[in-house]
């Protein structure tokens, strides 16, 4: 990703470098953490494409970017991830012959039974979050390889950190519970990012994969953006208390924004908020001991094949 500062410069959420001539898509940038990665991103001067199953949503949230940074140079494309037939279009639907970034981020968290599947049969939750974003990333390849250093973030959660793939049930078929079928799914999606990584620098590519994730981030402690996300004051009054561990959704997106923009950032790194990995400016994190077990990711990995029928390495 085009950046004008130096490597040794220190890094500065509030005053970010330029990535004039740079293209970004941001998958979900019409809510949440994603929106708040789009506002921040547009004001360095990027091109940045919201993908979103809305695009009356996405239009909402360009506007309220707008707002914010009157020079936005912004775009929508439809994007849902949980119809993997839909993703082949994707890339040409963004209307550029280079991707500098792609910000995986979209996800759906459902809190209570049943069970729900994809139009294409998998649990909701892993076929949107996981494997949704390992299909779209085999069409988007080509664009980011044309890149002079394409980046792949993918956004995590700290819900993963105390969770285990089971590879005898990823699809939750045997024992679902909604919140850890949850964090079992954006674990799945970290794995994915680093072992991604791995093949990339195996296969001697340009493009590098970096995993981050926002910490503890509330919507009471969110700033307004209507008609995106509007904090009442007594939601606010209610999250204030919990300021001391967590952070709103615009700081959430603060390790994403520094993995796309920032020169010293490496391929195959975990970037977190500083303070326990919940809240506070980005740093890096050591990759969690469960996390760096190349073997789960290759099994996930050939799962993952199976299930979407593409591969975004076919040729490593």
């Amino acid at each position: 990703m085009p950046s004008a500062t130096s490597p040794t410069t220190p890094w500065d959420h509030r005053h970010l470098p330029r990535a004039d001539g740079s293209t970004v898509l941001v998958t979900g940038g019409n809510a949440g953490i994603g929106y708040f990665v789009a506002e921040q991103l547009s004001a360095t001067g990027a091109t940045v494409v919201l993908g979103s199953r809305s695009l009356a949503r996405a239009e909402a949230a360009l506007a309220s970017v707008r707002t914010h940074v009157p020079d936005a140079r912004l775009r929508a494309v439809r994007l849902d991830l949980a119809d993997l037939s839909s993703l082949a279009t994707v890339a040409d639907s963004l209307g550029t012959t280079s991707l500098d970034a792609v910000v995986l981020n979209a996800g759906v968290a459902l809190d209570d039974p049943p069970r729900q599947e994809t139009a294409d049969g998998h649990e909701l939750m892993f076929g949107t979050n996981h494997l949704g974003h390992f299909a779209l990333t085999r069409w988007l390849m080509p664009l980011l390889e044309a890149a002079p250093a394409g980046r792949v973030v993918t956004m995590g959660s700290f819900a993963a950190k105390s969770e285990r793939l089971d590879l005898n049930d990823l699809q939750s078929r045997d024992d679902y519970r909604p919140k850890r079928t949850y964090g079992r799914s954006k674990l799945a999606q970290m794995h994915f990012g680093l072992e991604l990584d791995r093949r990339l620098h195996a296969a001697g590519s340009t493009v590098a994969s970096i995993v981050v994730h926002p910490g503890g981030a509330l919507d009471g402690l969110t700033p307004s953006r209507p008609p995106v996300h509007t904090r009442t004051p007594g939601a606010h009054l209610r999250a204030a208390p919990a300021g001391v561990l967590v952070q709103g959704k615009d700081a959430g997106a603060w390790p994403a924004v520094r993995a796309v923009l920032d020169p010293t950032v490496r391929g195959g790194e975990l970037w977190a908020p500083r303070a326990f990995g919940l809240r506070g400016r980005p740093r890096r994190e050591p990759v969690w001991a469960h996390l760096a077990d190349p073997v789960v990711a290759a099994h996930l990995w050939d799962a993952s094949c199976r299930f979407t029928g593409v591969d975004p390495m076919p040729t490593a």
